[in-house]
């Protein structure tokens, strides 16, 4: 069996970013669903049919390949947060984040066209925040980096600075598991190896 393509059905730089990093060069194919959709009020459950309908999306246009749907959201107190609509959003959200603890969720899903195969994972990362200031809040904020994340925040960017500690995978928190990656190849009868260029 040969190595497939490996599509990225996310228009996420640091989804790609990582990936590079990793040693991957995905084809990236923005999936462009509608999240709206879908009304799930598991996170759990949520970000797995998320990247699931992602990459549902954009297999049709791939005879040959391996692709790769993921979906990220932050659940506070049992309440599911994706990207904040704005920066009044997402100035709201970070006076309820500061000095608490929140799960980043991320769905991961393969679908491997070569095989007629799919699967699907979740990750959970805690997230503690630090008791930030409404000026430093009202700061990042004004930089829009929150607008773009799940969550409000980039760890990989200015937001690291606001959060104290993590437990469980960071890159999770980035948007794609890298452990779980491996592991998930794994289990489709790939090595991560295989994808190094």
């Amino acid at each position: 069996m040969g190595t497939p393509t490996f599509v990225l059905a996310s228009a996420s730089t640091a989804r790609r970013r990582l990936l590079q990093n990793a040693g991957i060069q995905p084809f990236v194919y923005a999936s462009n669903f509608d999240e709206s959709q879908i009304q799930v009020d598991n996170p759990a459950e949520l970000v797995e049919t998320l990247a699931l309908r992602k990459a549902e999306t954009v297999a049709p246009h791939f005879q040959t390949a391996l692709i790769m749907g993921c979906d990220s959201v932050l659940a506070i107190n049992g309440e599911i947060h994706g990207k904040p609509a704005n920066p009044e959003e997402a100035r709201q959200r970070w006076l309820m984040m500061r000095g608490n603890c929140g799960e980043l969720f991320t769905g991961h899903v393969f679908i491997d066209n070569t095989q007629s195969r799919s699967l699907i994972k979740h990750q959970v990362t805690k997230v503690y925040f630090a008791s930030v200031s409404e000026k430093e809040i009202n700061a990042y904020v004004a930089t829009e980096e929150p607008l773009k994340c799940a969550g409000a925040f980039a760890l990989e960017g200015k937001g690291a600075v606001f959060v104290e500690k993590i437990e469980g995978c960071h890159s999770n928190v980035i948007g794609l598991s890298m452990p779980l990656l491996r592991i998930m190849l794994l289990e489709m009868g790939y090595s991560i190896t295989d994808f190094w260029r």
